[in-house]
């Protein structure tokens, strides 16, 4: 299962919202703090993981655009500062069940589309 994360303030920083998407159905969380984009990025992304979590046993795979925190999560790359405390929200989260973590492309990223349709130019 695919399940899309994105996350972004405005400004930024500023004001938190992120979505996730699975099969086809899109949850926007707005007001979820004050941050930076990377921040969004990691609460849209440990949001992802606990639908996924709540779904059940299925295998699934994260996907969201936002390349350095997909490298910190996958461990390939050093997490500092919030980032970090990220991270180890994330690790303790999904336990033993180390999910997939990938990179999208943005135009490809669900989520990143569901956020964009929010604030069309």
């Amino acid at each position: 299962m695919k399940i899309f994360f994105d996350g972004g303030c405005r400004p930024t920083p500023g004001t938190i919202e992120l979505a996730v998407v699975v099969r086809g159905r899109a949850t926007i969380l707005r007001d979820q703090g004050f941050g930076s984009g990377t921040d969004a990025e990691w609460l849209a992304l440990i949001e992802a993981l606990r639908t996924g979590l709540s779904l059940g046993a299925e295998p699934f795979v994260l996907l969201g655009d936002c390349a350095p925190v997909i490298e910190q999560a996958n461990r390939r790359a050093r997490a500092r500062g919030s980032s970090d405390d990220h991270l180890r929200r994330f690790l303790e989260l999904a336990g033993e069940r180390q999910p997939a973590v990938r990179y999208v492309k943005r135009s490809q990223n669900l989520a990143g589309i569901a956020l964009q349709k929010l604030h069309p130019r």
